[in-house]
């Protein structure tokens, strides 16, 4: 009997696994294994066996080369893959090794011990580790999280919540997906973590409508965790519920997301109060991204100095990065803080996909800055970014070539913005609108140079006066491109 590992992500699924699967299991000679995906997504449909000298895998596998893979016959050692042995995994160690809902494995290779820590340590120790860490949100702000989590835990209250902000809304993010899809058990356990340190019995994981498979598995391995009493906190049941989104941009903005779970449409709350204070039901509350809660478990079994010595000055310990567009190796990828946009795209994208120049790339989401070629060179932290009034946000790295019309690209991303606004506030409600019809004119050509500086104008009062960064990051994408391309903008270039 031989067994194949075979990843059950949705990526790889979409890459024909399903089909490999179906064909595979009814032999007899075969055991198949689903697990959790690589994340080498160029390389999909991966399929690995065991070997004398660890796992093998054949790349881009199709259903006439089962004998070959059955007999051994080529097959590269996982550990010889460039793209995967330059990294530096520690959220995502497990990733393509273990099976998703296989409890036994995940606590088998390190799970839970962090939460066994944490059992023998204060509220405030935990909190002090954390401290220590120097982990910062990994959801776009890059907070503090010991900060955050000490409010909350000095905030006085007869009940308080931790939530999973898993609303992941970014073009050219699926980090937060793959989590909970391959493994949903790490976020069980750092948000258990978070709940002892502040003292709350209940958590809410607020899903995206568009991750059916990552809700299902996550409702899955909560139930398997209940049933082996692993959500008991100090004799207490921790209640941990999965909610699925309506679709909504702007919920992944944390005061909208609570507005959501409440039952209400999905608008920005003004702050203060911050849910620290006052979140979900008017009790103290802490919003956590779902790479956040997901680092929180080794680092309370490693210790918070571990973390500190990874990264930059600032930025400390590993960033996932979301690589996509127009290079030849999309995929994630996990590194430490610091290496340059430059070497991510040439390392790890492997370059420009054949035929294709580069001409952009856009980090962050559709709210995140254009750079030209000349500022690859940025480090890949959260303060050289700030510096380049930019974001680094979720990670998302999305390459874009000569093809491209930037002012379209501007219209497209202003038009989003338009869409997706809760229409609390003046500047993104009408802002959007009234950007997006400008661009439109400017198409048209009917525009003169006086429409670009209206441009400028309109994108820095959204800014400075939008009442949540989906209005305040929206004009980041049009004011750069007018920046770095401002020939396209013109109504010669228009043509």
């Amino acid at each position: 009997m031989t067994r194949l590992y075979l990843s059950n992500d949705t990526s790889s699924r979409a890459a024909g696994a399903d089909r490999l699967a179906e064909v595979w299991s009814v032999q007899p000679d075969v055991q198949l294994v689903r697990t959790s995906a690589r994340g080498a997504f160029f390389l999909e449909p991966i399929v690995e066996r065991d070997s004398p000298k660890g796992r093998v895998a054949w790349f881009n596998v199709t259903l006439d080369m089962l004998p070959a893979i059955i007999a051994g016959e080529g097959g590269t050692p996982i550990n010889d893959i460039p793209f995967l042995k330059a990294q530096t995994r520690h959220t995502f160690a497990n990733f393509g090794v273990t099976e998703p809902l296989a409890l036994d494995e995940y606590q088998a290779s390190g799970g839970f011990n962090g939460w066994t820590a944490a059992v023998g340590m204060s509220p405030e120790a935990i909190i002090q580790e954390l401290k220590v860490s120097r982990l910062r949100g990994r959801g776009g702000a890059a907070f503090p999280v010991w900060n955050k989590w000490d409010v909350a835990r000095q905030t006085e209250a007869t009940e308080k919540f931790v939530v999973a902000n898993a609303d992941e809304g970014d073009a050219g993010t699926y980090c937060d997906r793959m989590l909970m899809e391959g493994d949903p058990f790490r976020l069980i356990e750092g948000m258990l973590i978070c709940a002892r340190a502040i003292g709350a019995t209940s958590g809410y994981i607020y899903c995206r409508q568009e991750y059916p498979s990552a809700a299902r598995t996550l409702e899955h391995a909560i139930q398997k965790a209940k049933e082996t009493e692993l959500l008991d906190i100090d004799g207490e049941d921790f209640e941990l519920t999965v909610v699925r989104g309506a679709g909504s941009y702007v919920c992944g903005e944390e005061t909208a997301l609570l507005e959501s779970i409440e039952g209400r449409r999905g608008i920005v709350r003004a702050k203060p109060p911050y849910p620290a204070v006052a979140g979900l039901y008017g009790k103290p509350t802490i919003v956590s991204n779902v790479l956040t809660f997901a680092i929180v478990p080794t680092i309370l079994a490693c210790g918070g100095a571990w973390h500190a010595s990874m990264g930059t000055d600032r930025s400390r310990g590993t960033v996932v990065l979301q690589i996509g567009g127009r290079v030849k190796q999309p995929g994630l990828v996990e590194v430490p803080f610091g290496l340059t946009l430059r070497e991510a795209l040439e390392q790890f994208g492997g370059g420009m996909a054949s035929g294709a120049r580069f001409k952009a790339v856009q980090v962050g989401g559709p709210l995140g800055s254009l750079f030209p070629e000349s500022k690859l060179d940025i480090p890949i932290c959260y303060d050289a970014f700030t510096e380049a009034g930019a974001i680094l946000g979720h990670g998302g790295i999305v390459v874009y070539d000569q093809e491209t019309d930037m002012v379209e690209l501007a219209r497209h991303f202003m038009a989003f913005t338009a869409d997706e606004s809760c229409g609390k506030c003046t500047p993104c409600r009408i802002g959007s609108v009234r950007g997006r019809e400008i661009l439109e004119r400017i198409q048209a050509g009917e525009e003169t140079v006086e429409a670009v500086e209206l441009l400028k104008d309109l994108g820095e009062t959204m800014k400075t006066t939008s009442l949540c960064a989906l209005g305040g990051r929206a004009p980041y994408p049009m004011l750069t491109a007018i920046e770095h391309f401002p020939n396209e903008f013109g109504r010669g270039a228009r043509g």
